[in-house]
């Protein structure tokens, strides 16, 4: 039998943990079916990275350009808008309404290796698809490399680390 050490605060780390993760959820799933989580939408968003840029694409159905703004400072890139509810015809008379609608804002913290400088962002398609060219001191090099007794020069790839 092994000795176990009593943590009178084990109890309430537990209790924490429960009611963290209870607000961290989106408490709009649990409440769909009576309409009570209208208003909190959030675009949802991709963002992956190759070799010479980082990508981020935002899903903005049913808007237009002039509904949302993009910026980007102190490596901060911002996303905001507001998505209305309007109503077709004042004889519509809607049973259920599914889609969320209300303001947003997004925000991504970018990596030092990111230049906001060149930044080129396109809308087609309800899709916003915003590229961030990486600096050149943060792209990956090739060096060769000769010497004695080599056949054939070898061939190094380096990186610079993000810094995460």
């Amino acid at each position: 039998m092994s000795i176990v050490r009593y943590d009178p605060f084990r109890d309430l780390r537990t209790l924490q943990e429960e009611v963290n993760r209870l607000f961290s959820t989106n408490l709009s799933h649990s409440f769909a079916d009576e309409g009570i989580g209208r208003g909190a939408w959030n675009p949802n968003v991709d963002i992956y990275e190759n070799k010479d840029h980082i990508v981020l694409e935002a899903e903005l159905p049913g808007m237009k350009r002039e509904d949302f703004d993009l910026t980007v400072e102190n490596n901060v890139i911002t996303l905001r808008g507001e998505r209305q509810f309007e109503k077709k015809d004042d004889s519509d008379n809607y049973h259920r309404v599914e889609r969320a609608y209300g303001s947003f804002t997004r925000s991504f913290t970018l990596p030092q290796t990111v230049s906001a400088e060149g930044a080129v962002a396109e809308y087609n398609n309800g899709v916003l698809r915003v590229t961030l060219p990486k600096r050149e001191e943060a792209k990956a090099r090739r060096t060769e490399i000769s010497g004695e007794g080599a056949t054939k020069p070898k061939t190094i790839e380096a990186s610079a680390s993000s810094g995460r």
